[in-house]
């Protein structure tokens, strides 16, 4: 089931995040402070952050939120599954739950951001899958080499 985050799945989220062996020891630093920013204001600010659950274990989480200055377009800055439940559905669920949540908040504009790198090949390959087109490619974005690959979908 996908539910609300609690600030009590901090910790269960940044090591859930860090098991993937996908994010930079940075990345998941940034991911407690966006948690912890959440439960402290961003919640009140339009931000969400929902957990997906089964059998009381945490198997994965999206954070999204629209984008300051714009016009109902929205961020999905988080999603990640737990290395061992990865390509079974569960990104899905929560991909398709954002989408649906920003929807019903008349959001228009939907962009992710991810990096370049090889490790994030199955990632880049979920978002096309899933509808979205890559949109843009900034060149040495994060780090020499690694580029910021951005993929947008337009809600009609």
């Amino acid at each position: 089931m996908i539910r609300p985050t609690k600030a009590g799945d901090t910790e269960a989220l940044v090591k859930l995040a860090a098991g993937t062996n996908v994010f930079k020891p940075h990345e998941i630093v940034a991911l407690e402070e966006v948690l912890g920013d959440y439960h402290e204001m961003n919640h009140a600010h339009g931000h969400q952050a929902v957990t997906f659950e089964q059998n009381g274990q945490t198997l994965g989480f999206a954070y999204f939120a629209p984008a300051a200055m714009t016009d109902r377009t929205w961020y999905l800055y988080w999603i990640a599954v737990t290395k061992q439940t990865q390509a079974r559905g569960i990104g899905t669920k929560l991909l398709k739950y954002s989408e649906e949540q920003i929807q019903k908040a008349n959001g228009r504009l939907y962009l992710i951001e991810t990096s370049s790198l090889p490790q994030y090949e199955q990632t880049r390959k979920f978002y096309l899958k899933h509808g979205y087109e890559q949109h843009a490619v900034l060149k040495d974005y994060y780090a020499d080499g690694d580029d910021m690959v951005i993929f947008r979908k337009h809600f009609g």
